[in-house]
């Protein structure tokens, strides 16, 4: 098997690669940063380019205490957010304290057939102290199939306004085979702080 070598004899050189080296499968699409606001939307770059989207929440406060992080998908552009979905949750938490732990799965924050947001945070709740907040990452699985339905995993860990870990798995799908073309996150209310990178994770 013949060698493969960079196109320069200096790394820092180096301006492109050879066709056999690997590179990242996640390709960073988009970064919004949102600072005491309502809502996070990628309006654009969620289309065919990729079977798989990934959405990276990276510190994300509420500016109210105790308020569900959320989202919603659409198939206008984000004209308006509401696509039919079903979901289901379970999630495990852990007092500060040490005075309770549960894994248990969570039946008055799932979703079936409706409208309404879906809940990353389990109704858990973040706390708005100046030290909580939440972090965790979504996968939207092909939004642009008009065959199929859009399938969605959530895992999320929470900081909770009562001194909570709380490890929260949602995962569904929008019950829709028209392409999804825009995404939208937020607080169940109240505003938030914090950033969400959208990726694309390559086709092999």
């Amino acid at each position: 098997m013949a060698l493969k070598y960079a196109t320069n004899n200096a790394l820092s050189n180096t301006t492109a690669l050879p066709s056999a080296v690997p590179t990242d499968n996640l390709i960073l699409i988009s970064t919004q940063t949102a600072s005491n606001s309502a809502n996070i939307s990628f309006t654009s770059g969620l289309n065919g380019t990729y079977d798989v989207y990934e959405f990276k929440f990276i510190d994300i406060h509420p500016r109210t205490d105790g308020a569900n992080f959320a989202f919603q998908v659409s198939t206008n552009g984000g004209s308006s957010y509401g696509v039919t979905q079903t979901n289901t949750q379970f999630r495990a938490y852990h007092f500060e304290d040490d005075s309770a732990t549960q894994l248990a799965y969570n039946g008055s924050g799932d979703v079936a057939q409706t409208t309404d947001l879906a809940l990353i945070t389990a109704e858990i709740g973040v706390g708005n102290g100046a030290d909580e907040c939440c972090v965790g990452y979504l996968n939207l699985f092909n939004p642009s199939s008009t065959t199929y339905v859009k399938h969605y995993i959530v895992n999320n860990q929470t900081y909770n306004a009562s001194d909570i870990s709380a490890n929260n798995f949602v995962a569904g799908y929008f019950n829709t085979t028209t392409a999804l073309n825009a995404i939208q996150f937020k607080m169940e209310s109240g505003n938030f702080d914090g950033t969400i990178k959208m990726y694309g994770v390559k086709k092999s």
